[in-house]
């Protein structure tokens, strides 16, 4: 009988015991979540891709779930240099592949494009989501080293302090000081200067897209900046060949616009993360995004994603409205 209620007091025990384990599994499941929009937002910057990001933020989540939580005084701030600790071997990772012929022309990468409905009453406070980094700022962060993207995007977007960030690059305080000093710079030079006030940019886009529909080739050059660049990018498998390309010029831009204009009755105005831009969608599917950059009236960039494989991963669901 003893030995009975002993086996009895074993198995109460061991089950008390997974009830506390899944109770705090449970439990730092649901602080990952608390964190889980500021993850994405930082994987985001860091990588340009949606996907990529939303696979980061999950290796921070199984990084976690192993550690237990054991020993983490502030969650958020272990969270972030975690997701960024990931982000960096990625972007690492990326740069020695882009050394392999088949991945020749990737400088007509073009980010994963955040879409949303173009706001009816208050621009400015959409403007302000979230989620709305420029495609050009990301176009420029593609260009810093993996490094220095870190350095720049944890302390200078996140306010992550450099003593957190210097074990993550494996530099002292001091370097990595640097690191985002000299990103900062490059991204100051290089970050295209845009016209804050939306209404201004759609006017802008709409003329555009006009001109495109009517087949109207000086129009479009008109509302064109002269040194305006075009960045295409239409997946890999496009890649060095004429559909992903940098081009540059106002009438070699509008070439290219006045070939495609097929597209342009199928073309709507939205948000492209945050600045005013469009989308092409034909029997439900997206077959294009342009991002506009806007500056004194004229179109200085756009932004082309039209990789059939990325588009499809696109959510629309924020279009509906």
């Amino acid at each position: 009988m003893a030995g009975e209620q002993g086996v009895r007091r074993e198995r109460d025990m061991r089950d008390a015991q997974d009830t506390h384990d899944a109770r705090g599994q449970e439990r730092l499941a649901e602080r990952f979540e608390e964190h889980r929009g500021q993850l994405g937002a930082v994987a985001y910057r860091m990588l340009g891709s949606l996907a990529e990001a939303e696979d980061a933020v999950q290796e921070a989540w199984l990084r976690l779930d192993r550690s237990g939580g054991d020993g983490i005084d502030n969650l958020g701030a272990w969270l972030t240099t975690v997701t960024g600790r990931i982000c960096l071997d990625l972007l690492r990772s990326r740069t020695a592949r882009r050394e392999e012929p088949m991945t020749e022309g990737f400088d007509t990468f073009v980010p994963d494009p955040v879409l949303r409905s173009l706001p009816r009453a208050d621009p400015e406070a959409e403007a302000l989501h979230t989620d709305s980094v420029g495609i050009a700022l990301l176009v420029v962060l593609e260009t810093l080293e993996p490094a220095e993207r870190l350095a720049f995007v944890l302390h200078d977007m996140f306010a992550v302090p450099f003593d957190d960030i210097a074990p993550v690059v494996e530099r002292t305080p001091a370097a990595t000081r640097q690191l985002a000093s000299r990103a900062r710079r490059r991204v100051r030079d290089a970050t295209p200067a845009a016209e804050p006030d939306l209404a201004r940019q759609r006017r802008v886009v709409e003329a555009f897209l006009a001109a495109s529909r009517a087949g109207d080739f000086e129009a479009l050059v008109s509302v064109l900046h002269p040194d305006v660049v075009l960045r295409a990018d239409a997946g890999a498998l496009a890649r060095g060949v004429a559909a992903s390309k940098v081009v540059q010029g106002a009438r070699t831009v509008a070439t290219g616009a006045f070939h495609f204009r097929h597209l342009a009755p199928l073309a709507r105005v939205v948000l492209v993360n945050g600045a005013v831009g469009t989308v092409a969608v034909s029997e439900g599917r997206p077959v294009s995004v342009t991002c506009v950059t806007v500056a004194d009236g004229l179109i200085t960039g756009l932004y082309i994603l039209s990789d059939p494989e990325r588009l499809a991963r696109l959510d629309l669901s924020a279009l509906e409205a």
